[in-house]
C-alpha cells in the first residue's frame, strides 16, 4: 500500500501526518485475510525518525476502493472552553473522523457496526466498520428503489433496466456474484480535492458527490492470479448513472458542506452544482459530480470549482448563501490558490480548469485569476 494523497505536517511537533490506501487487489481480498493493518489508515510518524506515533484504520479489509483519498486537515478545536489541536480526515465513504492529533484519541465516539459476509467463494469480509457517531456523513450511502430517478423519461428507462435484478446494497454492502449497487461510488464521497478549515469559526467545508458504482464479481480462469475479480455493468465507467452522465438516483448529486467541528454538527449543507441541459428543462439545481477542493478566506468567502458543470463558485462562508458564480472554459477540477499582487496589493484567486477527466468531454489549459474587491 502507498500514500497517493497529500501528507500533512505538524511543524512544531514534528509530526507527519500519513493517508494510507488499500491493499491490491482492490475488489477482492480472498488472498489478503484479516482486517489488513494498515491499510486504509491515517498514520502518524515521528518525522525526523519515521517512528509511529498512533494510527486509525478506517476500513477495515477495504473490498471497495474506498481508500483514504484527501490530505488530514491540521486544526484547532474548542474543547471545554480551551483550543485543542486535532486532526480531521474525510473519507470516500462520507464519514469525517476527528481526533486528537497528539494522542490519537478521537474526539467523538467512533462505533463498531456490523454489516453483512461475502457471497464470493474465498473471500472473508471484516464483519464490522468504524462508524462515527458524529458528524453525520456528508455522503450518500445508499439508495431505495423508490428513489429511481425521472429527470428525463430516457434516464429513468435506462436506470431502471440497470437495477432490474440488481442488489441495491448500502455502504459496507460486498460487491456479490450478480450486480451491485454501492454508495458511494469508487470516487467518494470526498476525493482527492480534501477539505478546507475555518479557523475563526471552527468549521469544515467539505466537497461532495452522490455518483454509486455498479459491480458484479467474476470468475477468473485458474491461471489468473486472483479467482475472482470485479467487472462493471453497463455503464461509462462502471458508475450508477446513464449515457448522459446523470445519476441513477433522484436529484441532488452533489453537496458542499460546512461541518461545526466543535459540535460534530453540520452548520449548513448546499446543493453543488448544475447540469445544464436539465435547467433548461425546468430541473433547477440537480447539483453535479465534483472533483477538487475548496479554499475559505479570511474575508469570509468559500471559493470552488470543482463540478463538471464549467462553473467557479463563492459562497458565505456562515451562511452558505451563493455569492457568486463565473463560467469558465472547462471545468476546473482543481483547488483554488489565493495571494497578494506585489504591486497592486491586491488579493487574487487562481484557478485551473482543465476540464477532461472522467466527467468531461471538454478540455482547456486555462489558468484564470480573479482579483477581489
Amino acid at each position: 500500500m502507498n500514500a497517493w494523497s497529500i501528507l500533512s505536517v505538524d511543524e512544531q511537533r514534528g509530526i507527519v501526518f500519513v493517508p494510507l490506501t488499500s491493499p491490491a487487489f482492490d475488489f477482492y481480498g480472498g488472498d489478503r485475510k484479516g482486517a489488513n493493518l494498515f491499510g486504509d489508515s491515517l498514520v502518524a510518524l515521528e518525522a525526523a525518525t519515521g517512528r509511529r506515533l498512533l494510527h486509525f484504520q478506517t476500513v477495515r479489509h477495504n473490498i471497495w476502493d474506498w481508500d483514504l483519498p484527501a490530505q488530514p486537515s491540521l486544526i484547532t478545536v474548542d474543547r471545554g472552553g480551551q483550543p485543542l489541536d486535532a486532526v480531521a480526515q474525510v473519507t470516500k465513504t462520507g464519514f469525517t473522523f476527528l481526533f486528537d492529533r497528539v494522542s490519537g484519541r478521537p474526539l467523538f465516539s467512533i462505533e463498531e457496526k456490523a454489516f453483512p459476509p461475502s457471497e464470493v467463494p474465498g473471500e472473508q469480509a471484516w464483519p464490522t466498520q468504524p462508524v462515527p457517531v458524529k458528524p453525520p456523513p456528508f455522503a450518500r450511502q445508499s439508495m431505495a428503489a423508490e428513489e429511481l430517478t425521472s429527470v428525463t423519461p430516457e434516464s429513468r428507462s435506462f436506470c431502471a433496466e440497470l437495477i432490474e435484478g440488481a442488489r441495491l446494497g448500502s455502504i459496507f454492502t460486498p460487491i456479490g456474484l450478480k450486480p451491485t449497487i454501492i454508495f458511494p461510488g469508487t470516487n467518494g464521497g470526498a476525493n482527492w480535492g480534501g477539505a478546507s478549515f475555518d479557523p475563526e469559526s471552527r468549521t469544515l467545508y467539505v466537497n461532495s458527490m452522490d455518483v454509486g458504482m455498479v459491480y458484479r464479481m467474476i470468475e477468473r480462469p485458474e491461471s489468473a492470479g486472483v479467482p475472482y475479480r470485479n467487472r462493471g455493468v453497463g455503464t461509462p465507467n462502471s458508475r450508477f448513472w446513464d449515457p448522459n452522465l446523470y445519476p441513477c438516483q433522484q436529484p441532488p448529486w452533489g453537496h458542499l458542506t460546512a461541518i461545526d467541528l466543535n459540535r460534530g454538527e453540520f452548520r449548513w449543507r448546499e446543493v453543488l452544482g448544475v447540469v445544464d441541459e436539465l435547467e433548461k428543462r425546468g430541473q433547477g439545481k440537480t447539483g453535479a459530480p465534483n472533483l477538487g477542493g475548496s479554499i475559505v478566506t479570511a474575508g469570509g468567502l468559500v471559493f470552488i470549482g470543482a463540478t463538471n458543470d464549467s462553473r467557479f463558485r463563492a459562497f458565505d462562508k456562515d451562511s452558505g448563501k451563493e455569492l457568486w458564480v463565473n463560467r469558465l472554459p472547462a471545468s476546473a477540477h482543481a483547488t483554488p490558490m489565493t495571494y497578494r499582487g506585489k504591486k497592486s496589493g491586491k488579493q487574487f484567486v487562481v484557478i485551473a480548469a482543465g476540464g477532461g477527466n472522467k466527467y468531461n468531454s471538454t478540455y482547456s489549459d486555462a489558468l484564470i485569476a480573479y482579483a477581489l474587491p
